[in-house]
């Protein structure tokens, strides 16, 4: 591929599909009872088998 084309995908659509995953992401995140989930899988790496 022409790397003109691939530098004006990226400064358009790719730049928007990264923005919506970004902000995809941050709501999973930060969404209700995701704390409890992720104090869990904090605490598995000090988990004694």
């Amino acid at each position: 591929m022409d790397y003109h084309i691939m530098r004006t995908f990226a400064d358009s659509w790719g730049l928007l599909a990264m923005l919506l995953f970004f902000i995809g992401a941050s709501i999973f995140a930060f969404r209700p009872g995701s704390k409890v989930l992720s104090d869990e899988a904090a605490r598995i790496p000090l988990k004694d088998d």
